[in-house]
């Protein structure tokens, strides 16, 4: 039995996020095992490199499964994807380093979030971006992005996933991409927090609407344990872009 790797995309807008819940709850995770299990996938459970919320999209999730298979992992693929409803599909698969695990193993992540800078709605585009308008300044985003790059304790801005786990972060990068109408934030880390992303949005939309100011992002990183209040960025608007190994 062979451990493979596989890189999965999906639409999050019908999913309850990523990890299996209770029985009858939509996640990513169950779909993918009911469609392993159609090709004789022994269980009890696949790994994943991350466990994204509720309405989370990705394009680059990365899934490790053991599986008696005696073809080709393309064919794998091909197979897998005809168990697979249209907004969830596997993009690659390979035979997997022995003891590869996808959560542990990993050097970074990245993630994007999607601005849609636009006064009038956009069906074709909102689906994946967090319409805003009037048009926030981008410079001071920008700004206070660049504050976020470097190892801090981000507890102001996320929880750990495991309760009592440390909220110290690297963040390498805090890009941004301009694509009129569209503008993206992308984020790539060590690790992110439950929520990091989206609570790191928010607030610079709150700087770049002028409410706050960027020094907000450094008092923050500076006061860990007073996690920020209010509203976090729509979940649509995020897609888990990457996950990097050493290999």
């Amino acid at each position: 039995m062979d451990l493979y790797k596989s890189i999965v995309a999906y639409d999050g807008t019908e999913f309850q996020g990523f990890q299996r819940q209770a029985p009858g709850v939509r996640t990513v995770q169950s779909v993918l095992e009911q469609g392993l299990q159609a090709l004789g996938w022994p269980g009890p459970s696949l790994k994943a490199a991350g466990r994204t919320d509720a309405g989370v999209h990705a394009s680059g999730q990365v899934v490790a499964f053991q599986l008696d298979w005696p073809h080709a992992p393309d064919h794998l693929t091909a197979a897998l994807n005809a168990h697979l409803p249209d907004d969830v599909a596997v993009r690659t698969t390979v035979v997997a380093p022995k003891g590869f695990e996808p959560r542990f193993r990993a050097l970074s992540r990245r993630y994007r979030y999607r601005l849609l800078l636009d006064a009038a709605p956009d069906p074709l585009r909102e689906r994946f971006a967090w319409r805003i308008w009037p048009e926030p300044d981008l410079g001071a985003m920008r700004k206070a992005a660049e504050r976020l790059v470097g190892r801090h304790d981000f507890g102001a801005l996320g929880r750990a996933p495991i309760p009592g786990g440390h909220t110290v972060r690297s963040v390498f990068r805090a890009d941004w991409q301009v694509a009129p109408p569209e503008v993206s934030l992308i984020l790539e880390a060590d690790a992110f927090l439950h929520r990091m992303v989206r609570r790191i949005m928010a607030l610079l939309m709150e700087i770049g609407r002028g409410r706050t100011d960027p020094d907000r992002v450094r008092s923050l990183l500076d006061a860990p344990g007073t996690p920020v209040r209010g509203r976090i960025a729509p979940a649509h608007g995020l897609c888990l872009e990457a996950v990097m190994y050493g290999e």
